[in-house]
């Protein structure tokens, strides 16, 4: 399987589980890795023929600044789902940070998943 990967996605939201997290919206760090098969896209050189980096960018950030969740685990499984609806892409790892929750440390969950609408 090949490889894309998108870090760096900063997008603001209002998650957490703690009073007050979702008071105000905050910044949340992602980082995508996404397996899929890119021969076609490196055959025809056709946008259509692999994952539109903008578009997967635009979704992911998204689903961070329109939901709100209580848990981190909960939001890197919603942008897993929304990942998963190209059925080009087999596997996901998505990492999901929020800087701001601890003094000096950044909390974060990574979710590795298969695709169950996966299609070759």
């Amino acid at each position: 399987m090949d490889v894309i990967e998108l870090r760096g996605i900063i997008a603001h939201g209002r998650h957490g589980a703690n009073p007050g997290e979702r008071d105000a919206e905050q910044p949340f760090e992602v980082d995508l890795k996404l397996e899929l098969d890119l021969g076609g896209g490196e055959r025809s050189d056709d946008l259509e023929q692999t994952v539109d980096y903008a578009k997967l960018h635009a979704d992911i950030v998204k689903v961070i600044s329109d939901h709100s969740y209580y848990l981190l685990e909960r939001l890197a499984g919603a942008i897993i789902d929304e990942i998963f609806r190209n059925a080009r892409v087999a596997r996901a790892e998505v990492r999901v940070g929020k800087p701001r929750l601890l003094d000096g440390a950044t909390p974060s969950v990574t979710l590795k998943r298969e695709n169950p609408r996966f299609t070759r």
